[in-house]
């Protein structure tokens, strides 16, 4: 699917810098909005959004935090020093001491040790058929993450110019940690725009997804979206909301592909969407009956990327293509630092 939604990215088009740093408030970023049904773009501000959703629309949004993720270690085996200042890279959670993470590394071994500081190692438990590996760290639970954010660094990919601050990486809202790459979707939000939409009786509900590490290596194309496993968690006040926006016939709408891929999971044998905890590899197509959200708020994706996909569940795919070449005329900013889409 994604190979038809091919198209040139200048790469003047690629953000490098936070909006802050371009001199412009988070919410005062691009926005195109997209109509589902005719393909129709308007172009505005993301900070006039509430001119597009009405009273008791369901604004869903993600509340997983960013940690740092990016780590320079030391490589140890058999008590022997073999390289120091290795890249380390967490991919994704599997419990309280155990990470899958890349090694910017070759021929690493089982029992191999990192050493990140005097109080933090971690020791490599399994090798994964994606390049990645499973480390068990001598910390757990909160201490690990202190340790993280003491020695670790946010993931930047090749188009950040710039060590920007974790602070940059993350939406206002987010107060989980687990996420290695931010759930960009939801930074253009200010508090203040929150409470405009708010205030004119649109409905907000959280669910939470700890984004996983989507590239292997800068160079490298997306990691298979079968093997990218991510944790989540649907609260049932949520559910709550969003069947009450369905029963009066108001549209839900997720701010980020993580939220569609939690709540899309989160649908039991009967149709009904259900509190849960789990985790997800669902890929979303073209062929997929999306059953909960009505549209969607999140940034413009790389030609080719898994997350077109998705976007292809909401809306012909020409009409995506059409559109993306549009914001490439008006000179939209792509990536986490970038402009946003609305799709109603």
């Amino acid at each position: 699917m994604t190979k038809s939604l091919s198209f040139y990215l200048p790469d003047s088009l690629h953000a490098s810098s936070p909006p802050e740093r371009r001199g412009i408030r988070r919410d005062h970023v691009k926005c195109m909005v997209l109509h589902r049904q005719t393909g129709k773009t308007t172009h505005t501000l993301f900070q006039h959004i509430d001119s597009y959703l009405e009273k008791d629309d369901l604004l869903v949004l993600n509340a997983s935090r960013t940690i740092p993720a990016v780590f320079q270690v030391d490589w140890i085996r058999d008590h022997v020093l073999l390289q120091s200042q290795v890249e380390i890279r967490l991919a994704r959670r599997i419990n309280t001491m155990n990470w899958e993470a890349l090694i910017v590394a070759a021929g690493v071994k089982l029992e191999d040790k990192f050493l990140f500081a005097p109080y933090l190692q971690a020791t490599v438990t399994s090798l994964l058929d994606t390049s990645l590996v499973t480390l068990q760290f001598s910390q757990s639970g909160n201490h690990l993450l202190e340790c993280f954010y003491a020695l670790g660094e946010p993931i930047r990919y090749e188009y950040i110019t710039h060590p920007w601050d974790l602070d940059y990486y993350q939406t206002v809202y987010g107060t989980v940690p687990g996420s290695v790459e931010m759930p960009s979707a939801g930074r253009a939000f200010s508090w203040e725009l929150l409470l405009k939409l708010q205030q004119k009786g649109v409905r907000i509900a959280y669910v939470q997804l700890h984004t996983g590490l989507s590239y292997l290596l800068d160079d490298q194309a997306y990691l298979d979206p079968k093997k990218h496993t991510e944790e989540y968690f649907i609260p049932v006040n949520t559910v709550e909301e969003i069947n009450t926006a369905k029963k009066h016939g108001k549209r839900v709408i997720a701010v980020g592909t993580t939220v569609i891929r939690a709540l899309e999971t989160s649908i039991d044998s009967d149709g009904e969407l259900i509190p849960q905890t789990g985790w997800t590899n669902l890929h979303i197509t073209a062929t997929t009956k999306l059953r909960v959200v009505d549209g969607l708020i999140t940034g413009f994706h790389e030609p080719e990327a898994s997350h077109l996909d998705l976007l292809s569940s909401l809306i012909d795919p020409e009409r995506i293509l059409h559109a993306y070449q549009e914001a490439i005329e008006h000179q939209y900013y792509w990536h986490e630092f970038g402009d946003m889409n609305l799709i109603l």
